[in-house]
């Protein structure tokens, strides 16, 4: 006994059927746009203590800030001291008292300024490559406290 074949045909969504499909291209297309967007508007420029730009996170913190009452003079010198211990110090700028220096791969901006007749204080920002590292921060700012008692047993 001979069967006869059965064809069976097949026929697409033509009418578009649920749109999943779509939905799913449209979210794979738009999602890696919207990523993108929100990284180039979260970058940008960060000033420096010293007054100049550069390229970074702005919302980062990196400036560590504190207060000795020592004249400007000596926080100065122990700031000098201690960048060229550390790293290399790039630009000294005796006339507003700002240092600009390399250490640990990173960017070091230090100014130092007079609060009153007995007080100073001194700014000391690290960044890396694009973000702020304030634990550096904080210990060349204790690095330099230690220089200044050990200047002043001398």
């Amino acid at each position: 006994m001979k069967v006869a074949p059965h064809f069976v045909s097949f026929v697409l969504d033509v009418g578009g059927g649920d749109g999943c499909i779509v939905a799913d291209m449209k979210i794979k297309v738009l999602f890696p746009l919207l990523f993108s967007t929100v990284l180039v508007l979260a970058s940008g420029c960060v000033g420096t203590t010293d007054g100049h730009s550069t390229a970074g996170i702005p919302f980062v913190r990196d400036t560590y800030v504190d207060r000795f009452e020592r004249p400007v003079a000596q926080i100065a010198a122990a700031t000098r001291v201690v960048l060229n211990r550390n790293g290399k110090l790039l630009v000294d700028n005796s006339v507003n008292n700002t240092f600009e220096a390399k250490v640990n791969e990173r960017k070091v901006w230090v100014k130092v300024s007079d609060v009153d007749g007995k007080v100073s204080q001194i700014s000391v920002q690290v960044r890396g490559s694009f973000a702020g590292d304030l634990t550096e921060a904080h210990q060349l700012c204790e690095q330099i406290a230690l220089q200044l008692m050990a200047g002043q047993g001398q």
